[in-house]
């Protein structure tokens, strides 16, 4: 069983804006700082965003600093990423993911401490 499942993306013009959901399926991720990484064809993953496990600070790479809105709803199990001014360069597969370390206190933005994946939604931004 997929533990989180990601869903929203789609095909849209540069300057548009999606938002992408990310459900836990099975177990509560309440307790675990939550990030957003994407992947785009023939790059590595990179790291877009991240909120941690309570919702009270969030952390964004520079590619999309006010740009991307992360945000959480802990009583429903859901993190959000709003995306916003969408340029033809954030096209990838956008994944969520779960630090495997509860209440970890110092945000992580490397993929290594992410236990939990979704499958990944694909995010297509055409110019």
């Amino acid at each position: 069983q997929v533990p989180l499942v990601e869903s929203g993306g789609g095909l849209v013009q540069a300057g548009g804006s999606l938002r992408l959901s990310c459900a836990a399926s099975g177990r509560s991720f309440s307790r675990n700082n939550m990030g957003w990484f994407r992947q785009a064809p023939g790059k590595e993953r990179e790291f877009v965003a991240g909120i941690n496990w309570s919702g009270g600070s969030t952390y964004y790479a520079d590619s999309v600093k006010g740009r991307f809105t992360i945000s959480r709803d802990n009583a429903k199990n859901v993190v959000y990423l709003r995306m916003s001014s969408l340029k033809p360069d954030d096209t990838a597969v956008y994944y969520c993911a779960a630090d495997g370390t509860l209440y970890r206190g110092t945000f992580k933005d490397t993929a290594e401490v992410y236990d939990y994946w979704g499958q990944g939604t694909q995010v297509t931004v055409s110019s």
